[in-house]
């Protein structure tokens, strides 16, 4: 199972436009075989920052998913991103 999760940052005033340009991205997604969850969404504390979290079955998911192309969005320009992939190795209840 993979994990990719961080944060993008987006000047505050572009933040709505951005994440409204991306939702049809997430129902997509989430549709995808492999994909088990997925959200772009607006951090509550910090109004430039968005939260990534996509949780896949495996490499060739995510690789099929971002492989099979999709709209051209004309999206605001980021100021940084931190974004990583954590593969997982095993899953337990809390």
């Amino acid at each position: 199972m993979l994990i990719i999760a961080g944060a993008l940052h987006v000047d505050p005033a572009d933040r709505d436009r951005y994440l409204d340009a991306v939702r049809d991205v997430s129902r997509t997604a989430r549709q995808a075989p492999g994909c088990l969850d997925f959200v772009q969404a607006p951090d509550p504390l910090d109004p430039a920052r968005i939260n990534v979290y996509e949780r896949w079955e495996s490499d060739e998911d995510l690789l099929r998913f971002r492989e099979s192309g999709g709209p051209d969005l004309d999206l605001p320009p980021l100021t940084s991103a931190d974004v990583r992939k954590y593969r997982i190795g095993s899953v337990e209840e809390p």
